[in-house]
């Protein structure tokens, strides 16, 4: 029970930072949504050719939402190095609270903040046409693999925000991310791209993910790239958390000494 109690309390205190921060906002929320409209009423009649019959604004909801949480990321790994170099994080574990707390209080409100910026994003979305015939189920499974890839990448931060040496560099991680976005079927179908970027595009990480959204989202099923797109999710959840404890350890034994 202390446990829960403690890392509800460190992830008050990291929800707070968020909303005072408009920077913060501006990036993770503002930013997707300006992208959206861009990409759709500027940029949507050439690259909507391609999608065939699928609306475009149906086909990059999905990617425009995994860009907001990789957005929101970036910030999470700043956040917990400032808190590490100002030497906030050894003064917590002074403390009275349980030593798991820290680090999964960081991790809560990152996921609670991302979660809650993709859902803005996606009523933006709405309102600028998007329509979809999922039933409860699809939204549901939607649901559940977004979660699943906000947790992992979200520890992702964490790592990173551990092994940068500075608040500013922490953060720089999610430029790759967003590049993996960019080189997959987000914007335009894998078909369109030339034959090295098409192979690329069509094996990495985050093809299968935003393809399964899709998926549930315009065609009411998961498709068959789902098991695929789990066990990415799954797969860099668990190395990330293993190597975030791995080097917390390591960097609070060092300040310790």
């Amino acid at each position: 029970m202390r446990i829960l109690t403690d890392t509800w309390t460190m992830t008050k205190r990291s929800l707070r930072h968020i909303v005072r921060s408009p920077d913060t906002i501006i990036t993770v929320v503002l930013t997707p949504i300006a992208l959206l409209l861009m990409f759709v009423y500027v940029l949507g009649g050439a690259l909507g050719q391609q999608t065939g019959s699928v609306k475009y604004i149906d086909f990059i909801t999905p990617g425009i939402i995994i860009l907001t949480v990789i957005s929101g990321i970036a910030y999470a790994a700043f956040r917990l190095n400032a808190d590490l170099q100002k030497g906030i994080i050894n003064r917590f574990r002074t403390m009275p609270v349980a030593p798991s707390s820290i680090l999964g209080g960081q991790a809560m409100s990152s996921t609670l903040s991302n979660l809650f910026s993709s859902v803005l994003v996606l009523a933006a979305a709405f309102a600028a046409g998007f329509r979809t015939s999922a039933g409860l189920a699809e939204w549901l499974l939607f649901a559940g693999l977004l979660t699943l890839f906000t947790l992992a990448t979200t520890w992702m931060a964490m790592y990173f925000g551990l092994q940068a040496k500075s608040a500013e560099g922490a953060g720089s991680f999610s430029y790759i991310l967003m590049l993996l976005i960019f080189l997959s079927p987000s914007f335009v179908p894998t078909s369109s791209m030339t034959p090295v970027l098409r192979s690329f595009a069509r094996n990495q990480p985050f093809t299968p993910i935003i393809e399964t959204m899709r998926s549930l989202l315009t065609n009411g099923t998961a498709g068959d790239k789902a098991w695929l797109a789990i066990a990415w999710c799954v797969g860099i959840l668990v190395i990330m958390y293993v190597l975030a404890i791995r080097q917390y350890k390591k960097k609070t034994i060092a300040a310790s000494n």
